[in-house]
């Protein structure tokens, strides 16, 4: 089969590999049909994630057809339609238990990070029945595709972390995949505004075409604060994973409000905790656990998120070093989220 090789910081390569076997009875094998390329992805490509080796294939996101099931497999069947969670999880541990999957004691985030991944013809899931989740019929795959990473990402880290309400001022850090993906996770909770920072105006007007209330391009924290007549944002969500988006959302909240940090960050930000602590503010991290893709699946398939618009290329997945130059030149290829199709 053919696989997008990591070989290395900066390197990669579409290239034969042998097609993977099941190796645990709980395992399943998936025929790719759709995957995507995350910023998480070009965070290895730049060495931000150093436990990634050379050979591994990369991606962690996917929907496709399985081929195969182990002996202990219950719940699906050769033929299912598929969506392939970022976060593999056993079920069955402490931490699984707690609803934390991300934290899984025989799994977590391993594909394309310790096991081989998705952008591949075909990948191996371990723990299928909870790390896999059948299609409903008639839900457009490239939709659902979202419901991998980015939309719960923004959900738990973003707008659950943030703890998002009723008539909130919230500010997005980062209008890329995730920070969109954030924007119509929170709107559940109907904040009463959404201010989206970018320095990119191509993706600002996508924001407000999903609901964005204001959009600031430049000088946030002094624009923010201006827009908020001083008082700063209930909600700040950074988004990029970089310490100036993280300064930036530490800088404008007010007394009481909270830090939710989705952004990969490869190097250490400065913490103003001489500021923040006398400000009652709340930071929060994390790692996406999946655990809300059930209940995201169910508002997609009714309608409730235009999960569609944040695609804005497509190629097939041979064209895969093709759709990687273009997402890494997002700002002038006007790139959210790419598709692939075998």
């Amino acid at each position: 089969m053919k696989a997008l090789v990591y070989e290395g910081v900066g390197q990669r390569s579409w290239k034969d590999k042998s097609r993977p076997d099941i190796e645990k009875p709980t395992d399943a094998i998936v025929r790719l049909t759709h995957t995507t390329i995350c910023g998480t992805d070009l965070h290895i490509l730049k060495g931000d994630v150093p436990a990634v080796e050379a050979g591994r294939t990369l991606g962690h996101e996917g929907i496709g057809v399985i081929e195969e099931v182990g002996d202990s497999v219950s719940s699906l069947k050769p033929g299912d339609q598929v969506l392939i969670s970022c976060i593999t999880s056993c079920g069955h541990c402490d931490y699984c238990k707690q609803g934390m999957y991300a934290h899984c004691r025989d799994g977590g985030w391993i594909l394309g990070h310790k096991i081989d991944g998705t952008q591949a013809e075909f990948v191996r899931i371990p723990h299928a029945d909870n790390s896999l989740y059948r299609l409903p019929p008639g839900l457009d795959p490239a939709a659902a595709l979202m419901l991998s990473d980015i939309l719960p990402t923004g959900h738990e880290i973003g707008a659950l972390n943030g703890e998002v309400k009723l008539g909130d001022t919230i500010a997005i850090v980062g209008a890329g995949p995730i920070g969109l993906a954030a924007l119509l996770t929170s709107r559940f909770y109907s904040p009463a505004r959404i201010i989206m920072v970018d320095p990119d105006e191509n993706r600002l007007a996508v924001a407000r075409q999903l609901g964005a209330t204001d959009t600031v391009s430049a000088d946030p924290v002094d624009t923010i604060m201006t827009l908020t007549e001083g008082e700063g944002v209930d909600v700040a969500m950074e988004a990029v994973g970089i310490p100036e988006s993280f300064d930036t959302c530490q800088r404008i909240l007010r007394p009481g409000g909270k830090l939710a940090n989705i952004g990969v960050h490869g190097r250490s930000v400065e913490l103003r905790l001489e500021e923040l602590w006398i400000k009652n503010v709340t930071v929060r991290t994390g790692l996406v656990n999946t655990n809300t893709i059930a209940v995201l699946m169910r508002f997609l398939e009714a309608g409730g998120i235009d999960a569609q618009s944040l695609i804005t290329h497509r190629f097939a997945l041979n064209e895969i070093e093709q759709a990687y130059d273009v997402f890494s030149r997002a700002a002038s290829e006007k790139a959210i989220k790419v598709l692939l199709t075998a």
